[in-house]
Parts: structure tokens; sequence; C-alpha cells
């Protein structure tokens, strides 16, 4: 197994970490009773945090995440599907 050629790829791990933090915000946002997909959306498109709840640290999770990488994962997986 040592004489294959291993790959290495940051993609995969960026694209957990973001999918990890989009569920948290997501599971925050429903337990504060928003509908998550409507918040989340809004956020994408006006990139302005008061979408977000602070419950759970959410606010501060998605502001980590570059939304233009999470755009972009988010358009692959849909069309990967």
């Amino acid at each position: 197994m040592l004489d294959k050629t291993m790959t290495f790829s940051l993609g995969d791990d960026k694209e957990r970490e973001m999918k990890a933090v989009l569920t948290t915000v997501y599971d925050a946002l429903r337990e504060k009773g928003y509908n998550p997909i409507n918040q989340i959306v809004g956020y994408l498109l006006s990139e302005d945090p008061t979408y977000i709840t602070t419950h759970n640290n959410a606010r501060t999770l998605i502001r980590k995440i570059d939304r233009d990488e999470l755009l972009r994962a988010l358009v692959k997986s849909y069309l990967n599907n």
C-alpha cells in the first residue's frame, strides 16, 4: 500500500469545516424559532450579520467563513447531487 501515490487536498477539509459551521448555525437559528434557510440566504445575499442569531455563537462562527467559498461549495454540492 505504500507504493501508491496519496493525494492531499485542503479543499475537502475546508468544505467539511464549512459544513460543520453551517450546521451549527442552522441548528441555532432553528432553536431560536427562525426559518434557518431564509436567515442564511439573507446573510449570504447581504452579508448583514444580524440575519444570524448570536445563540450558540452562531454569528461569530458564520463570519469566519468566506461567503464566496461557501457559495462555491453550495453550488458544487447542489450540482453534484
